[in-house]
């Protein structure tokens, strides 16, 4: 007998429809299970066989079948257990053969029947929802999570046999919490309760030039690179990014809540609404950062930071090939990595902002100690044409104690917004959100230049120090400090401006 049960996998950050087809038949007693399944989906018969015996149901003594269809898309993950064994019950001919229509199922199974939760729980609802689901089966510890949800209506199953029980008829399905009690039990969790930890931005004395530069590379979306000796403010500045950047508009939010279901260690329980900040540490590999895997394709921290900040810190630690990787998603805000089955494409629209030290002894240029061949070994190891993707580019000099605070956070958050929504009213209609992403070729009609502005950007260009890509980022940089002052017109001292925040000492 052959029974089908709906279920999904994960491919990147989305989710894939699968369907479960397990052939229950005479012959001699074995499993076999097909589709290009993963060492998870091999080792499934163990699991299952030792489910179904602890929730009192037999496991069949005849050859049993099991297929994943599409059969060219490889299957990861343990996800589809609960599946394959309502499957195996329903070819056996103990379960109702309509129990399971238009219902999708997601879950792993533990020896004693108890159904486990997976990842990604969020887009594998919609991947059923996509095939044509109209209620799913869960783990009921990711009842909150699938709380986010309103595509379907959902149903949490603890175990097995409490499963098994409902779609027999015997007792009435399960509900899901509503959100009010998730939140008492202690379950509401987002990234916002990570995302501006690191403190107020009136902590930081002084640098007003560096505090400049961060409001502008907020406000239109521009890379940041901070350099100096330490001790000089440039990761107490940079790690304050996030608290003055705009919240999340609904799209965007629902998107990074999707991806921290799939990704983050600790899934999200509410939408997400502030932007994400992800700090790896500089010993992080290729694959950690923008993301791989030889059979299961997993996102790096460039995507976990979508529609954040990437926060970079001693950039000049960081492998060299780990950060070229970075060129084409700063570039595209997309990562493409193609295996031979597959091609995934992972989000990665975020905002870069690093630091580094002048030299490998990061002392003061009064007291280095390094030679100049250090010096130029440890240069190179940032090549130009990452440096070259970072808009702003500033000296960190040091900040002085006996200053006073500066802005706090929440007063250049108010500037940043205005800034922001004069781009949104600027870029309808087009593919872009922020000055930072207008490119060379439509930076001309969408960021027009007159009088004082052209001739100054003119003369800068004229100078050859900056370059192709040089050129356009400062047109976009002094409309985006035009912008901050809630002007229209883009003036000669933004341009200057622009030109003197793309400096080159790190080059040097």
């Amino acid at each position: 007998m052959i029974a089908a049960v709906q279920s999904a996998v994960l491919l990147g950050v989305d989710g894939h429809p699968v369907r479960v087809e397990v052939h229950v038949s005479s012959g001699l007693p074995g499993y076999h299970v097909v589709g290009l399944p993963d060492a998870a989906g091999r080792e499934s018969r163990e699991r299952v066989r030792a489910a179904l015996l602890s929730s009192g149901c037999a496991w069949p003594q005849r050859r049993i079948t099991t297929n994943f269809a599409p059969a060219a898309i490889r299957k990861t993950g343990a996800g589809l257990e609960l599946a394959i064994a309502l499957g195996i019950r329903l070819a056996g001919g103990d379960l109702p053969p309509d129990c399971l229509e238009r219902v999708g199922v997601l879950g792993e199974l533990g020896l004693d029947g108890s159904i486990r939760r997976v990842p990604g729980v969020l887009v594998l609802l919609e991947a059923l929802r996509r095939a044509g689901c109209t209620r799913a089966v869960i783990p009921a510890e990711q009842a909150a999570e699938a709380h986010l949800t309103g595509d379907l209506r959902v149903h949490p199953a603890r175990s097995l046999a409490e499963l098994h029980a409902s779609l027999a008829g015997g007792e009435p399905w399960p509900e899901v919490p509503s959100a009010e009690v998730a939140a008492a039990d202690g379950e509401g969790f987002g990234a916002d309760d990570i995302a501006d930890e690191s403190g107020d931005l009136a902590d930081v004395r002084g640098l007003p030039t560096a505090r400049r530069a961060l409001a502008v590379a907020a406000a239109g979306r521009h890379h940041l690179l901070l350099t100096g000796p330490p001790g000089t403010g440039k990761t107490m500045l940079a790690r304050r990014v996030a608290g003055i950047l705009p919240d999340l508009d609904a799209d965007a939010g629902a998107e990074v809540t999707r991806i921290h279901s799939v990704l983050a260690p600790r899934a999200p329980t509410r939408p997400v609404r502030r932007p994400p900040l992800r700090a790896p540490h500089h010993s992080t590999s290729v694959a950690a950062l923008v993301g791989g895997g030889s059979q299961r394709v997993r996102g790096g921290e460039v995507t976990l930071a979508h529609r954040g900040v990437l926060f970079l810190d001693e950039l000049g630690e960081f492998p060299p090939r780990a950060l070229d990787a970075l060129r084409q998603p700063l570039e595209e805000r997309v990562v493409r990595i193609a295996r031979q089955v597959t091609t995934v494409e992972l989000p990665a629209d975020v905002l870069l902002v690093a630091c580094t030290n002048p030299c490998p002894c990061a002392r003061p240029p009064q007291r280095c100690v390094c030679s100049e061949q250090q010096r130029l070994r440890y240069r190179r190891r940032l090549s130009l044409a990452l440096l070259d993707r970072f808009d702003l580019r500033v000296l960190v000099t040091g900040a002085g104690a006996s200053e006073p605070p500066g802005e706090c956070s929440a007063a250049v958050r108010a500037r940043v917004e205005v800034a922001v929504e004069r781009q949104r009213r600027r870029f309808a209609g087009t593919p872009w959100r922020a000055n930072g992403e207008v490119p060379g070729g439509a930076v001309e009609r969408l960021v027009p230049l007159h009088d004082d502005a052209a001739d100054a950007w003119r003369e800068a260009t004229a100078l050859g120090d900056l370059g192709g890509r040089g050129a356009v980022a400062a047109r976009r940089v002094a409309r985006t400090i035009a912008d901050l002052d809630d002007r229209e017109v883009v003036s000669a001292a933004d341009v200057l401006l622009a030109v003197s925040l793309r400096g080159d000492e790190v080059l040097r």
